[in-house]
């Protein structure tokens, strides 16, 4: 009995080590593929939207209302956020510009410093974890209640009524939103330059305008309109096309938000090279 034992430990030794081994080649294999046809199905996703979008009947009544739901429900929260932004960023920038003697270009540094990147980046964030999911959510639930294939059976076009309009609206609304947002982040920098010093209104914002550029404007209010089409695109996708069950809505809504957010980084990146490469 002891020799028996003595002679299947090693082998079942050796097995335990190759194992892992074993499994190491599919796992990298499926993550690799997995990831493909992930971009093949969000190409496809997107090339029929646009084969959509431009077909009657419009779901203008749809619209409106999806507007209403993602621009102005939105407003609270992005306005909020805009204030803060400009009331922080003016509060931790006036030591070190009062250090070099400096401080005069306070509200023109917080203005093109908002416009430029801050104001965008942070209001598209904000708007992917708000908005995206809630429509990854929203029409995953459809999803698994059946009511997508509901509308199928009724000669409805679900993807042009849900699909469609959610991703207009996104794309209508977020610029719309950055604006009011870059308005209140500059009004919460009016109130820090004031916490420690007395500017008048005239003043700060004479140099905010005098600072700014139409080349400050126009890329930062043209890469908002892709920031608001990317993250209404990926919501749609991950809630349109979720597993079936309840974990398949938890699971849209976290990667809708994580997606977006991503490809918000990624079309800064793009644009902000575009950018350099016409300003050079």
């Amino acid at each position: 009995m002891e020799n028996t034992i003595l002679e299947n430990s090693p082998n079942e030794h050796l097995e335990a080590e190759t194992i892992p081994e074993s499994f190491s080649e599919p796992i990298s294999d499926s993550v690799f593929n997995k990831f493909f046809l992930e971009v093949a199905s969000l190409t496809s996703f997107t090339w029929r939207f646009f084969k959509e979008v431009f077909k009657p009947p419009y779901e203008f009544n749809e619209l409106m209302k999806q507007s209403f739901l993602i621009g102005y429900k939105s407003l609270p929260l992005i306005g909020i956020t805009g204030f803060i932004i400009g009331l922080v960023l003016t509060i931790q920038s006036r030591p070190t510009l009062a250090k070099f003697g400096a401080e005069s270009w306070l509200p023109a540094m917080v203005a093109v410093s908002i416009i430029r990147e801050i104001g965008p980046v942070i209001t598209a964030l904000i708007f992917a974890g708000k908005v995206g999911s809630g429509i990854g959510a929203e029409l995953a639930s459809m999803n698994v209640t059946e009511q997508i294939d509901a509308m199928q059976v009724s000669c409805t076009n679900p993807f042009k009524y849900l699909v469609v309009t959610r991703v207009l609206s996104a794309t209508i609304m977020l610029p719309i939103l950055i604006i009011f947002s870059d308005a209140i982040g500059l009004l919460g920098s009016f109130v820090g330059v004031n916490l420690k010093g007395n500017v008048s209104t005239y003043l700060f914002f004479s140099q905010i305008f005098q600072s700014l550029e139409f080349g400050d404007l126009a890329p930062a209010f043209i890469k908002t309109i892709f920031f608001g089409f990317a993250i209404g695109l990926i919501g749609s996708f991950k809630g349109y096309n979720s597993y079936k069950g309840t974990e398949g809505v938890g699971k849209a809504a976290n990667s809708a938000v994580v997606f977006a957010s991503l490809m918000v980084f990624i079309i800064d990146m793009i644009a902000v090279q575009i950018t350099s490469l016409f300003q050079n």
